[in-house]
């Protein structure tokens, strides 16, 4: 198998953040983006940023496939799109706001896929599912397009139907699937540093 194309979920609004996007949130010294840049592309062939306000990135930048900030499904939709245009067979997900996410991730996602038909597989911890962070074959772009047009948005609901396997990672100081997603947690996400 090729290696997958990695796509980083940076469309999100930032409101609890109070900003327009989290990519260019600064966290010692380093955006947001270029810190998930730093630790997805050695995993990936290749990055795509799916961001739907302006972003500073030397990678390729598109916005969600669906209008109406539908959640990160949309955004992983957007990166089987890409991906499937460029002939990858799957793609790694990575939301923005995870600063400490495993460097290893791409190598037990795609190792956890070999459960699965079709390579699909989701990190877990022992607080559940981390559903921005997978391994997703582009067989299933349809099927996930036509559940974003059912109005579902659930990445957990997602995954349990289409009998994801998944990918345990045990428990690190800090968490490595911690969020910043307020200014409050981007200050522990500082003193982790």
């Amino acid at each position: 198998m090729r290696e997958p194309i990695g796509v980083i979920l940076a469309g999100g609004r930032g409101t609890r953040m109070g900003t327009v996007s989290k990519a260019g949130v600064m966290l010692g010294g380093e955006s947001l983006l270029q810190r998930c840049e730093d630790r997805l592309a050695p995993q990936c062939d290749g990055i795509v940023v799916i961001a739907n306000a302006d972003v500073s990135t030397s990678y390729p930048v598109i916005s969600d496939s669906l209008a109406g900030y539908l959640g990160p499904l949309a955004g992983i939709l957007a990166g089987l799109d890409y991906a499937q245009k460029r002939g990858f067979s799957h793609c790694v997900t990575a939301a923005v706001d995870t600063p400490f996410f495993p460097c290893d991730l791409t190598p037990k996602l795609i190792l956890a896929g070999l459960e699965h038909p079709d390579g699909f597989a989701i990190a877990a911890t022992v607080d559940g599912l981390q559903g921005t962070f997978g391994i997703w074959p582009v067989t299933l772009r349809a099927a996930l397009e036509q559940y974003l047009q059912e109005g579902q948005r659930k990445v957990r609901s997602f995954a349990e139907a289409h009998a994801a396997a998944t990918a345990h990672f045990a428990p690190t100081k800090p968490d490595a699937f911690f969020n910043a997603n307020t200014p409050e947690e981007l200050e522990a996400a500082q003193k982790w540093l």
